[in-house]
């Protein structure tokens, strides 16, 4: 690809069809590595800071090398971009004959035979019925069976669980529907394709349980390329170990009763007992008071009431179970469900009677409704690297957050990629934007430790000062969601005594995406959130002048998985803090940080809460990681900074 950088000139191919497109050096060098490593089937980690275009920087040479690229994305909005807008733009200009294919988790697609199912049940909710006949109709018509497509249902409706798949569900071949599942044809066209659009999920999903679809793909594939390649290692975790939720188990006993119903009439024992163990499993979560709570299997064994009714769920699963074997002939759905009771019985059996395997750390967590069994590896290193040697063919791993100042160490570490390997190489594009003249870090002086009771009060009161000079137009990002809602709590009380009529939104109060869309139209919003605003989010312009990071972002080290790991690397003679937890608190700080400043015209202030950055050795390591903005402690320059930003929005 000698003549790549026509592709990207001033009056290149990508000029004429993406609008305001600008030349970017880094852009470039970031392709023709990319073109270097695709030819010779290497491994590339590619650090693009915000605004290197690192999307076309990837899907140029991709598209020009011809061949079969499975292409991995974080979010499945991040596929459809990609699919609907990045590709078919890049292609256009190329000119090159490329067949694409999206390729979803069985979840995203309607199936047939559970929506004809769904159908046929009498105690469907009024908007239930409602929302069936739409996804009915949507049905008949729609080619892909994306749920994605039908906005009117709520992505997050209850609904879609009942008219979708599992793996566990999923009857595959013996399906009546099999003929026009859309699944199945999204597999057929992924197979066909050049390029498959994936997401991180699917991907591992596919590479551990093999139903996903992949599996048939990688043997042909000739490069995988992760965009947001920095959620990799947490993704992989869940998918390279093994866990059961209690609504699974609450999925099992919906379906026993459906398909008992239509195919088993006369064994009246069959619904009660799938009852009795949907009530043990709703016992289980009750045991465990809140939710987002995280504990270890020897802290929660502990716990007599949560031993008593795991025992007593187990007990209930194997007389379900012991029934299902003994009806399951009588149809498709009840061999299914007796399959999937065998498997969970399983499941639990070995997350309860066993200590902690070398490697793997037993745990559970709790949702608002929901309880899971986990078993967890320690290190996906092993496991991934095996993946890597199956087959020769590149692999590209990019994000604007991998390094560690320019290093690489610990996510090589994590993945398993080694960097002494002459096939492996790491690279660092640094932002093109102005940092210097466009942005400001502020560290605020005279807070206490994060660790004193009213440190959320005291980042209130400091950051209240600078939301005034920014006129709102702030985020306020929060390392957990009992911070988040003390700060909107305590805001709301000030604005209201000073009269401000900036917009208060906090996480929680709708979908993300309806959510910055308020933000973006109201122009003058502070919007609180939590983890999900940390990474993925783009706000442009004057909305968005102000970011304030309550304090970094530290993975709390009570947490199971954290402490086991920090556990097994300290007992190695090593240093957990530098090695593991220090380097992961700068990643997710620098995708925070990255919320800031999107574009060349952007102008904006930074204000992180945490005096640990000052006072603790460690500091400068994580403010040298940061994009190279000027840096104050001064109230006074931070007011200033807005005021000469006001002047140039209204010269402008």
């Amino acid at each position: 690809m000698s003549n790549l950088g026509s592709y990207f000139a001033a009056d290149g191919a990508l000029a004429q069809f993406v609008p305001g497109y600008r030349v970017r050096a880094q852009q470039l060098e970031m392709a023709q590595m990319i073109a270097e490593t695709i030819a010779r089937n290497h491994i590339l980690i590619a650090e693009a800071g915000t605004g290197t275009g690192k999307t076309f920087a990837y899907l140029v040479p991709a598209l020009l090398a011809g061949g079969k690229v499975i292409l991995s994305t974080g979010t499945k909005t991040q596929q459809d971009q990609l699919f609907n807008r990045d590709i078919p733009i890049v292609r256009a200009a190329l000119k090159v004959p490329v067949k694409v294919a999206l390729l979803k988790g069985r979840a995203n697609y309607v199936c047939h035979y559970h929506l004809r199912r769904t159908l046929q049940e009498e105690h469907a909710s009024l908007e239930d019925r409602k929302y069936l006949k739409l996804i009915e109709r949507y049905t008949g018509f729609s080619r892909s069976g994306d749920k994605g497509g039908l906005s009117e249902v709520p992505e997050n409706s209850t609904i879609w669980q009942q008219v979708t798949s599992t793996r566990e569900n999923c009857l595959g071949s013996e399906c009546s529907n099999y003929k026009e599942c859309f699944v199945m044809k999204a597999r057929k066209q992924a197979l066909s394709a050049d390029v498959v659009v994936v997401n991180h999920h699917l991907f591992f999903a596919d590479v551990m349980l093999r139903d996903e679809g992949l599996s048939e793909l990688l043997p042909a594939c000739n490069t995988v390329i992760f965009d947001e390649a920095h959620q990799l290692p947490e993704t992989a975790s869940l998918f390279f170990g093994e866990s059961v939720s209690t609504r699974q188990l609450l999925e099992l006993a919906h379906e026993v009763e459906t398909e008992g119903l239509l195919c088993a009439k006369d064994f009246v024992a069959l619904p009660e007992a799938a009852s009795a163990m949907e009530k043990a499993a709703r016992d289980l979560r009750l045991t465990i008071e809140g939710e987002n709570t995280r504990l270890s299997l020897s802290a929660v064994i502990q716990n007599p009431e949560f031993r008593e009714a795991l025992d007593e769920l187990l007990e209930r699963l194997i007389v379900l179970t012991s029934m299902l074997e003994g009806q399951a002939e009588r149809s498709e759905g009840l061999e299914n469900c007796f399959q999937r009771a065998r498997e969970i019985v399983a499941s639990i059996t070995r997350w309860g009677s066993q200590a902690d395997v070398e490697g793997f750390v037993h745990w559970i967590e709790t949702f608002s409704y929901v309880l899971q069994l986990n078993v967890t590896p320690l290190s996906i290193a092993e496991v991934f690297n095996k993946q890597l040697s199956i087959s020769s063919r590149a692999w590209i791993f990019t994000s604007a957050t991998l390094s560690v100042s320019g290093d690489f160490s610990h996510y090589s570490s994590e993945m398993g990629l080694n960097p002494e390997l002459s096939t492996v190489r790491s690279v660092c594009w640094e932002s093109p934007f102005d940092f210097a003249n466009q942005a400001l870090l502020y560290v605020p002086t005279g807070l206490p430790e994060p660790a004193h009771h009213d440190y959320t009060e005291n980042v209130v009161k400091a950051a209240f000062p600078v939301l005034k000079a920014s006129h709102g137009r702030a985020f306020f990002l929060c390392t957990s969601l009992r911070a988040m809602q003390q700060v909107y709590t305590r805001l709301l009380e000030l604005f209201e005594r000073e009269q401000l009529d900036y917009p208060l939104l906090v996480q929680g109060q709708g979908s993300r995406s309806n959510m910055l869309e308020h933000f973006r139209n109201m122009g003058n919003a502070v919007l609180i959130g939590s983890q999900s605003f940390w990474e993925g989010v783009d706000v442009r312009g004057e909305a968005l002048s102000l970011v304030v990071i309550d304090k970094l972002p530290f993975a709390p080290p009570d947490d199971p998985v954290l402490s086991a790991r920090i556990e097994k690397i300290n007992k190695e003679g090593r240093n957990a803090f530098m090695e593991y937890q220090l380097p992961r608190a700068i990643i997710n700080l620098k995708q925070g940080v990255g919320r800031l400043i999107r574009d060349e015209v952007d102008r904006g202030v930074l204000m992180i809460c945490d005096p640990r950055l000052i006072t603790k050795s460690y500091g400068k390591r994580i403010w040298q990681s940061l994009p190279p903005m000027k840096r104050t402690r001064d109230l006074t320059e931070v007011q200033q900074f807005f005021l000469l930003n006001n002047e140039i929005v209204e010269a402008g």
